[in-house]
């Protein structure tokens, strides 16, 4: 090619050579227009070109797909109806589906004296447990709330609130957790806080993968707001008035006055609105039920990739063969993006990927061959007890736990359930102890 030709195709884009093949000119001629648009060009090196991955937009219901709007009446249509700005009260006791409630087998309730008459509590009293009498229904002092407030450390730092109810709304919770809650059936991948279910049976499906993806939930319980258990009691078929009293008394507000540790009322911001109390029976199983559409739609993610998913409270593995690494690069930020999309918040630091190479753990549980327990775990616990021979187990009950014994008890069960062998070595030890 000489110096000529070099210039032309450099300025004017021309062929190298004569015999090149011309560029077909473009017709306006319908029918020589090909039937389908034309695929992506290939890339030079020889390598098909990857289109980034989306998620679909989920549909969003509009107020008419999600139920009639609430009648206004001029007089209560029953006790505590709520009233509104021009002198009427709203009946949001329509809109029960009474074939879903009699499908799981709940309480048929639709007005808030049927709930007090099913709790065999004056509907008064029922109404003091969510606040009703408070000013802005919300405790204004600790001595106002119906829970015990009290912080715990974090292991990787920070401070937990535990909400504790107190014996009255306690029993009623309790109530509504085993005649409402534990008859529905949980997603299959969520393993935590469910009947039969354990961190060992969350770990069995990861067992021998090559790879294991992590995700931890920040702020768990507090991030389920009241709005979001109002439609979970919903879902489960009952009306807006009855499933905005069961929902009342399954979350808590925090007082005004509540301290924090070192006076640091930042650390306040998660718990202010209604949220679901940690330290309350019916939480776990709540948080479930509305963590119900995440379960749904990781499943439904990892079962395009060809891997596993579980997760077991706020605790998200996902996990595949060796043929499904390569997509990590497309299933991490699908993953995460599906998390922000239920109004789910992810911990920044707690994202871990493990390869065969590693030492795969999930809720402490190592799945690299089978289930098994860490070594370290194994000999961690073996020095406490053997110490317990030798100086005796007060030294030993550092935390100053009530029930030591018991502890130690339930920590060989878990290490028995795993690998049987230690677990009789550690139960040997145990047999020695000499206890006051």
């Amino acid at each position: 090619m000489g110096l000529l030709s070099f210039l032309k195709r450099l300025l004017f884009g021309a062929p190298a050579s004569n015999d090149a093949p011309a560029r077909p000119k473009p017709s306006n001629d319908p029918a020589s227009r090909p039937a389908t648009p034309p695929a992506s060009p290939p890339s030079t090196d020889g390598t098909a070109t990857k289109k980034r991955v989306r998620l679909t937009p989920m549909r969003r219901q509009g107020p008419r797909e999600r139920g009639q709007p609430a009648r206004e009446t001029a007089r209560p249509p029953y006790p505590y109806a709520f009233p509104t700005y021009g002198g009427k009260f709203l009946d949001l006791s329509d809109g029960t589906d009474f074939e879903r409630l009699r499908q799981f087998g709940l309480p048929e309730l639709v007005y808030p004296g049927q709930l007090a008459e099913w709790l065999q509590l004056p509907l008064g009293h029922v109404a003091w447990l969510t606040y009703r009498f408070c000013d802005g229904n919300r405790p204004q002092t600790a001595g106002q709330a119906h829970y015990h407030f009290h912080w715990v450390r974090k292991k990787s730092g920070g401070h937990r609130l535990i909400e504790a109810p107190k014996s009255r709304l306690r029993r009623v919770q309790d109530q509504i957790l085993r005649e409402i809650l534990d008859r529905v059936p949980s997603h299959p991948a969520a393993h935590g806080f469910v009947r039969g279910r354990s961190i060992v049976t969350n770990a069995e499906p990861h067992v021998g993968h090559k790879f294991v993806f992590k995700l931890d939930l920040e702020n768990f319980y507090p991030s389920v707001r009241y709005s979001r258990v109002v439609a979970t009691f919903r879902s489960l078929g009952y009306s807006r008035e009855i499933a905005i009293w069961l929902a009342r008394l399954t979350t808590s507000l925090i007082p005004t006055d509540l301290p924090t540790p070192g006076q640091r009322p930042g650390m306040l911001y998660a718990y202010f609105g209604r949220h679901l109390p940690q330290g309350a029976s019916t939480s776990p199983a709540i948080a479930n039920l509305s963590a119900l559409g995440l379960d749904i739609r990781l499943s439904g993610l990892a079962n395009a990739y060809g891997c596993t998913y579980t997760r077991y409270a706020d605790d998200l593995t996902l996990s595949g063969p060796g043929k499904a690494a390569g997509a990590l690069r497309e299933l991490i930020p699908l993953s995460e993006q599906i998390v922000r999309s239920e109004r789910f918040h992810l911990h920044p630091v707690k994202r871990r990927i493990l390869r065969r190479g590693q030492r795969m753990r999930v809720t402490g549980v190592v799945v690299n061959d089978k289930v098994n327990i860490a070594r370290g775990d194994f000999d961690r616990l073996k020095a406490i007890l053997t110490n317990c021979i030798r100086t005796g187990p007060e030294a030993q009950n550092r935390e100053g736990l009530p029930a030591f014994s018991d502890h130690l008890r339930g920590r060989i069960a878990h290490i028995t359930q795993l690998n049987p062998n230690r677990g009789a070595k550690l139960q040997a030890l145990f047999a020695r102890i000499r206890w006051p």
